[in-house]
């Protein structure tokens, strides 16, 4: 999908009539945002029964294997040193 292709979608509004359970299924599938950000993030939080950080969002294939049950949740730090582990954690 084009960025041009993704507003188009977006400016749709696709998402109006779907479940939570499609909504977050098409967005993990895509790589574009293609609905407001807050919409994807409630639908993902909602398909998976646990709340999701936004960091979390930046690799959906663990999400997929998350709700698949092929791994569980690992937790915000562990996540975090996975998807950027040449990047400082720092926990405030």
């Amino acid at each position: 999908m084009t960025k041009e292709e993704a507003i188009k979608l977006a400016e749709s509004k696709w998402w109006e009539d779907k479940s939570k359970e499609e909504i977050a299924w098409f967005c993990v599938s895509t790589k574009l945002l293609c609905c407001p950000f807050e919409v994807m993030h409630e639908a993902i939080e909602f398909w998976l029964g646990r709340p999701v950080w936004t960091h979390e969002l930046a690799d959906t294939e663990t999400l997929v294997q998350e709700k698949l049950g092929l791994r569980s949740f690992e937790g915000p730090i562990a996540s975090a040193q996975r998807i950027a582990p040449d990047k400082p954690i720092i926990v405030v």
